[in-house]
């Protein structure tokens, strides 16, 4: 992530900033966000783009080879890893790194932003 991009007032600003190659998967992950969870409240927290729904949701960030995408409070069940990795994607507890070479991985994403606010619905309704 370069200067520029972690200091972007607003999510137009970051995708705007980010390095060439990267900014179509960030758009994609953007629109794929707004229109799964299009209750989301989309914000900049610690530099990135960042979604909170009921809680957190997810964000996004571009590196110099790839962009990551952290899922919220979600954490990924070693199915979901096994079977990005099968994929080639490279997977961390709460993170999906997609190369810009990779298409995004859009149906487990989507699955993923549906259970955390499943999550985050059912917490809210305990409070």
């Amino acid at each position: 992530m370069n200067e520029k991009t972690s200091k972007s007032r607003d999510v137009d600003a970051y995708i705007a900033d980010a390095d060439r190659d990267a900014r179509p998967i960030l758009k994609e992950l953007r629109q794929m966000i707004r229109t799964t969870i299009p209750e989301a409240e989309e914000g900049i927290s610690w530099g990135v783009p960042f979604y909170k729904y009921r809680g957190p949701l997810a964000g996004f960030a571009a590196y110099k080879n790839h962009v990551s995408v952290g899922l919220g409070a979600a954490v990924l069940h070693s199915s979901e890893r096994d079977m990005l990795e099968q994929k080639g994607y490279r997977t961390g507890k709460k993170t999906v790194q997609i190369k810009f070479d990779q298409k995004v991985p859009t149906a487990a994403i989507k699955q993923i932003l549906r259970a955390q606010a499943k999550v985050n619905d059912d917490k809210a309704a305990r409070k």
